[in-house]
């Protein structure tokens, strides 16, 4: 009788931290991505899972911060940026761990996560040109490098420097070219352009279908939620069309959204479930349909807008290389007098 009331404190004891520990089934993601398609994959992932996702979102500078912070003792299981150059910084602040992953490795190309498995590339977006369909012809292929010929002089459309879609393009081009070519290309481009680099993508857009530039660099996908967007936004995604550079040679730079496990994770198995969870086939789509971002797995089929565009090769670097290459580009940059 003894044996089985010990038994019973036993229950009492350990069957509220049995129920405790059931209900926090969780995983923290710290997320510098802001789109309700990513609420509604987060949903979707709970659902089939049962684990609960802890979200905590801001800008990617501020998010580290957090994490240096809060040191061993940060809750973060997994970080989500944009752009392989913040990738490259959250490395260097070592906030990631090393992991292997066969769901992930056999469906992430190579060139689209880091050789070490510290991050994953969940997205693509390719750097794209736009030209005016009433000032450039039709049939006109261009490379990133011929927007520094005399011809585009007082026509080309880009960000300042300090953007980092720039910076990684940038970076591309020293791994193609060198760092004097790509150093190079740099003053060519300051040469051309229309205007002093000023705005985000969606205002180089506009700005060629106002007639301010003929060809500007964006990311594709701005392009693609203009064509969605409102009415005048439509009106000037309507004069412009899409040209991925370099076809015949390198292919299409092209970035990524990435995620890792932080170091310390406290729910590192739930973490390596929900970044296979967003490299699956269902969240490939969702991100390809609702962000108009290319999926990085290739069985995935784009949007129906991102298929208007029409095929493109894309340039194979290791996204990592990107990152790499950053800081080196940004002095580049600066001393061509991009600004």
């Amino acid at each position: 009788m003894r044996w089985k009331l010990y038994f019973a404190l036993i229950l009492s004891i350990v069957s509220p931290t049995v129920a405790f520990a059931a209900e926090e089934e969780v995983v923290n993601v710290y997320s510098a991505r802001h789109y309700d398609t990513d609420d509604e994959l987060i949903q979707r992932f709970t659902a089939e899972t049962g684990i609960k996702v802890n979200l905590i979102e801001g800008n990617s500078d501020t998010l580290l911060a957090r994490i240096k912070q809060e040191g061993d003792l940060s809750p973060a299981d997994v970080f989500i940026t944009v752009d392989a150059g913040r990738l490259r910084t959250a490395e260097e602040r070592g906030v990631f761990q090393p992991t292997r992953s066969k769901v992930l490795e056999a469906r992430i190309p190579a060139s689209l996560r880091h050789p070490e498995g510290l991050w994953f590339g969940l997205t693509k977006r390719a750097r794209v040109i736009v030209a005016s369909k009433d000032r450039v012809p039709a049939d006109l292929t261009l490379d990133y490098e011929d927007l520094t010929d005399p011809e585009w002089k007082g026509r080309v459309l880009i960000r300042s420097s300090s953007n980092i879609y720039n910076q990684s393009l940038v970076a591309s081009l020293i791994e193609a070219h060198g760092a004097s070519g790509a150093e190079a290309w740099c003053r060519g481009i300051v040469a051309n352009v229309a205007r002093t680099p000023q705005g985000g993508d969606r205002d180089q857009i506009r700005a060629v279908a106002a007639g301010e530039g003929d060809v500007a660099v964006v990311n594709h996908y701005y392009l693609a939620r203009m064509i969605g967007g409102n009415e005048a936004d439509r009106a000037a995604a309507g004069k412009v069309r899409v040209i991925f550079p370099n076809q015949g040679d390198r292919g299409t730079h092209v970035n990524v959204c990435g995620a890792g496990i932080v170091k310390q994770a406290p729910n590192r198995e739930n973490a390596v479930k929900f970044i296979e969870f967003l490299a699956g086939t269902p969240a490939q789509q969702r991100f390809a349909e609702g962000n108009q971002e290319y999926p990085v797995v290739e069985a995935v089929p784009t949007s129906s807008t991102l298929a208007g565009f029409g095929p493109f090769k894309a340039d194979e670097l290791n996204a990592a290389k990107l990152g790499s290459n950053n800081k080196q580009a940004v002095r580049m940059m600066d001393r061509a007098g991009w600004r």
